[in-house]
């Protein structure tokens, strides 16, 4: 594969070692010598000889074939390196020196040499600005910790060599193990899709943790971790998600959408678990190590001993969109016997009971094929024997997903190693064990992938019309098959009158200028016209929007057909920097941006994809129809926003847009407002 070099080398060559205690050149090569199947070759000017090994000048002097160089020196002197790197045919190489981009604009202009010369030997590289790579399985510690962590099935993946230290060290205390570690520090070459992609074929990595401050590039990214999910979970925490000081948006959605909304939505699509700390993290990763799937159908068991943690697991299963399980007849039948508090869900074996009648609780539960998965909560009580209850788990987990929640300190360490040694996580918060199971469903839900559809649309024409500033934003709509009331353009008192008569009264009447873009805040708009307002209102909207910009600007007054009844929705579109046309849905009207009851989708998008958009806001419910009031179409809306978000990917030329509001009738849809800003404006 690839990559397999930089993972599995046989020779490595270290530029920069030293025999300094404690430096960095140093503790790299003693990682580096601390694997006897690896030929390491140290690389200094100023010495002979370093902890034994022959040193070479540079690496012109090595008569062997290098398989992974890695360099540790100042970054002035890193281009030359690179050059000899491939002049002697190697072509992986892992550049641990700082001060490139991340030092300022001389360091950045380095960085695009390091760039230049690898695009010119075709190198492989990691870094600059990195901590380098471990791979556990080749006893591979190409870093400068001072710790290599444990064999494990999780790779890691971060974009801080800081943070990837801390967590080599957490991971020795807590016992958890990883595959490969890899600091990605500047991306200046590889980035994390070149990972994501040869750790789908990794024979040692079950599921890869990620911590990303960013991405190079957002369709790739989402490409190759909808691939790669579909085999292997994909845990991410991002940090830097706001994007403070960003230019004032001109649209609703431009105000509401930020870079954080984007990447949650492009995580969500790619089946991307996301994580909300550190603590998450790992709890996702670790669990998804072990659980892929739950039964589909079923709900959530709760065992415990202590109702207190039992309630509060229940609140958590609701509150994370998950179910609790309803058991069976004969489940029920089984547990009465047993004298519990509770023989419904949450089941309380009570404060009193043994390890074995906590046993055998979780035995039954376990046979229960209405029960996905179970809970298993335990106070350290006086008859309690943890050990006992920890093999009671390992035994139910043979037929059902377990998650331990063994609430106590020293009392429970020796059953908490127990179930690691097997690979289970125990989780002192129930709220904890429930969000891992969430990150379950959440992946297992992810992984359904459906393309999305494609209309046919006369594009070109549409370009050039819209290049030529020939077309009314209405026509681009109607061009997509997007529902929009009858209209008209007038400029003139006369032609609004005679374009109202032909649609009928009454009729709306809308400024037209680019320069006025929430037109009701100017008083622009006016509703519900006869034909006797018709002319007034013609020169009163004209005159308004002469207050606001010149005449020249104004390019005359929509006429348009009323449409009454119905519920208000906005659908929008930000083109983000990192993925393209970021689309929102949600509450319409005036008030979106007080509300913000919206949800968002990186188009194109599948009819899943729309459905789940429209579910996910609370209005939501006020669609469904409350109290007896009729259903809102909500297929007709289904319809509207995969044709814009067909529209959004099809004209990277349009920046911002809203169509807002849109009214949802009992039958149809119709766009009654729609602001568009382009780059061509």
């Amino acid at each position: 594969m690839m990559l397999d070099k930089i993972f599995k080398p046989e020779t490595v060559a270290l530029v920069g070692a030293t025999p300094g205690e404690g430096k960095v050149g140093n503790t790299i090569l003693r990682n580096l010598m601390a694997s006897p199947a690896l030929r390491v070759y140290a690389v200094n000017p100023k010495y002979e000889n370093i902890l034994g090994l022959r040193c070479y000048p540079s690496m012109n002097a090595i008569e062997d074939e290098i398989d992974l160089a890695v360099i540790a020196i100042p970054a002035g002197n890193v281009p030359d390196v690179l050059v000899q790197c491939g002049a002697k045919g190697v072509k992986d190489v892992v550049v641990i020196s700082a001060g490139f981009k991340e030092a300022g604009r001389e360091g950045a202009v380095l960085e695009s040499e390091l760039i230049r010369i690898s695009r010119e030997y075709d190198l492989r590289l990691v870094g600059p600005n990195c901590l380098g790579v471990i791979d556990t399985y080749s006893n591979l510690n190409a870093t400068f910790g001072r710790t290599m962590p444990d064999k494990g099935s999780i790779a890691f993946l971060s974009q801080s060599g800081a943070f990837a230290l801390a967590v080599i060290d957490w991971s020795k205390a807590a016992g958890v193990g990883f595959s490969k570690v890899v600091s990605l520090g500047n991306k200046a070459v590889l980035n994390e899709c070149h990972f994501l992609e040869y750790l789908a074929g990794d024979s040692d990595t079950r599921v890869i943790a990620m911590y990303l401050e960013d991405v190079s590039d957002g369709r790739r990214f989402m490409h190759v971790a909808s691939e790669l999910s579909k085999t292997k979970p994909v845990v991410v925490m991002k940090s830097g998600k706001t994007e403070a000081g960003s230019k004032a948006a001109s649209s609703h959605t431009g105000s509401i959408a930020g870079s954080v909304e984007a990447f949650k939505a492009a995580f969500e699509q790619s089946g991307v678990v996301e994580a909300e700390s550190i603590e998450e993290l790992f709890d996702f990763a670790l669990t998804l190590s072990r659980i892929r799937s739950i039964k589909t159908g079923g709900g959530i068991a709760i065992v415990t001993n202590s109702g207190g943690p039992g309630v509060m697991a229940a609140d958590a299963v609701e509150e994370y969109g998950l179910k609790l399980a309803t058991f069976q007849r004969t489940t029920m039948d089984k547990l009465l016997p047993l004298r519990l508090a509770n023989s419904y869900n949450p089941v309380d074996v009570r404060g009193d009971a043994t390890s074995e009648r906590f046993g055998t609780t979780l035995e039954i539960v376990a046979e229960d094929e209405h029960v996905s998965a179970i809970i298993a909560i335990l106070s350290p009580t006086a008859p309690v024997d943890f050990d006992k209850a920890s093999r009671y788990v390992l035994a139910a987990e043979a037929q059902k997903p377990v998650i331990p929640v063994f609430m106590g300190g020293e009392s429970v360490t020796e059953a908490v190693e127990l179930l690691r040694e097997h690979g289970i996580t125990n989780y002192f918060d129930p709220v904890r064990a429930v969000k891992t199971l969430k990150a379950v469903c959440d992946y297992e839900q992810a992984r359904v992938y459906e393309p999305p559809p494609h209309f046919d649309v006369d594009t070109r024409r549409i370009r050039k019309q819209l290049q030529d500033k020939q077309v009314l934003d209405y026509e681009l709509l109607t061009a997509y098959g997007i529902p929009v009331p009858a209209y008209g353009k007038a400029v003139s008192a006369d032609e609004a009158l005679e374009i109202a008569d032909r649609i009928g009264y009454p009729v709306a009447m809308k400024i037209l200028s680019p320069d006025i873009v929430h037109k009701t805040d100017v008083g622009c708009v006016k509703l519900n016209v006869q034909r006797e307002a018709v002319k007034d209102s013609f020169f009163e909207i004209v005159r308004r929007g002469e207050r606001y910009t010149s005449a020249r600007r104004i390019e005359g007054v929509l006429v348009q057909q009323m449409i009454c009844g119905g519920r208000e929705v906005i659908i929008g579109m930000k083109r983000d920097r990192h993925f393209g046309p970021l689309v929102m849905f949600g509450l319409g009207g005036i008030y979106v941006e007080v509300f913000r009851d919206v949800s968002f989708r990186i188009a194109p998008f599948s009819k899943r994809d729309a459905e789940e958009m429209i579910r996910k806001v609370r209005a939501y419910r006020i669609l469904r129809g409350v109290r007896g009031e009729p259903m809102s179409d909500i297929n007709s809306l289904i319809d509207i926003l995969l044709r814009f978000s067909q529209l959004c990917t099809e004209f990277p030329e349009i920046l911002e847009a809203d169509l807002n509001p849109i009214r949802v009738l009992e039958s149809g849809c119709y766009v009654v407002d729609f602001k568009m800003v382009t780059s061509i404006d």
